[in-house]
């Protein structure tokens, strides 16, 4: 397990590398000036192209690349263009916003899409079947960006009951939190039903019927635990979903996370600032991911049985 786990850590390289590579060359060679953003339209052409010296943008795309592989690989992320200030510790002081942001939605989408999933593969066709499937569905198709926006016009708006954005008490998490999660939980819903459904058609679940089990100790133990490995498969993609979907729900919320920060960053071409940003959510997406086939073992036997 321990060679595994530092195997998995290792591979972050090549996923840092290529994701790296790829933000830094989309946003070199997109429209616009960072220097020109820095300091204005109406500056003029010669402190222009003194700064443009200065931040090294006139150097070849691949050397300004390695210049700043190198400075990443000494643990340092460069300056924002924009604030002049470190950007890990920019991206670091709006991180625990959008964790508590991704964490909450995660929550919300778990404790709902469970049990729904369960109660729709054990009772296929019946009327709740198809309402929750519905659910699932528009839940997929809805756009995050328009359901916070929707959201705050009913309930900020019209009805006055809860706060249309800002981060404060815990009533300015639970738009937000239900913006980010629908989309999440309909996916884990629809992969609990299915995968229950193919487990409670085994042989053995109809034995422990047939032996006068219990139908919750039936679905709960027996099928639940045999159907997790999909659904816990989903949690794992469905968080790196969340870290991108926060970027505009935060936005529409006014959030004070990672998210808004890199739309900002993205609007004045600040790249050391996007790079910052995505490089922490890619090791973030990693790291889940590795979490979670840990998790497997402990899930399944016959998966720690392979690594032991």
């Amino acid at each position: 397990m321990h060679r595994y786990i530092l195997k998995r850590l290792l591979m972050l390289i090549p996923v840092i590398i290529g994701v790296s590579f790829l933000v830094f060359f989309i946003m070199a060679l997109s429209p616009g000036n960072p220097a020109r953003t820095i300091l204005g339209e109406s500056a003029p052409i010669e402190a222009v192209e003194a700064l443009e010296e200065e931040l090294g943008l006139n150097d070849p795309i691949i050397q300004r690349y390695a210049n700043y592989m190198l400075d990443l690989v000494q643990g340092d992320m460069g300056e924002s263009y924009k604030s002049g200030r470190p950007v890990f510790g920019e991206v670091m002081s709006r991180f625990p916003a959008t964790m508590q942001l991704a964490a909450g939605g995660m929550i919300f989408a778990i404790m709902l899409s469970i049990p729904i999933g369960i109660i729709s593969a054990t009772k296929q066709y019946s009327v709740l079947d198809g309402a929750s499937m519905i659910f699932a569905l528009l839940g997929v198709a809805i756009p995050n960006f328009w359901l916070g926006l929707m959201l705050i016009i009913v309930f900020s708006l019209n009805l006055g009951w809860l706060p249309s954005g800002g981060m404060g008490g815990w009533q300015n998490f639970i738009l937000p939190v239900i913006t980010l999660g629908t989309g999440c939980m309909a996916n884990i819903t629809r992969t609990t039903r299915s995968s229950m459904l193919e487990v409670i058609r085994q042989d053995y679940i109809r034995t422990a019927k047939a032996k006068g089990v219990k139908q919750k100790i039936v679905i709960g133990k027996h099928a639940l635990n045999n159907a997790l490995i999909p659904v816990v498969t989903v949690i794992g993609l469905q968080f790196g979903a969340l870290l991108g979907g926060a970027v505009l729900t935060e936005t529409v919320f006014s959030w004070p996370g990672v998210g808004s920060f890199l739309i900002n960053s993205i609007k004045a071409k600040d790249t050391p600032a996007v790079m910052g940003c995505v490089i922490i959510f890619s090791i973030c997406f990693s790291i889940v991911n590795l979490l979670v086939d840990i998790l497997y073992a402990y899930i399944d036997p016959r998966i720690k049985s392979q690594y032991s």
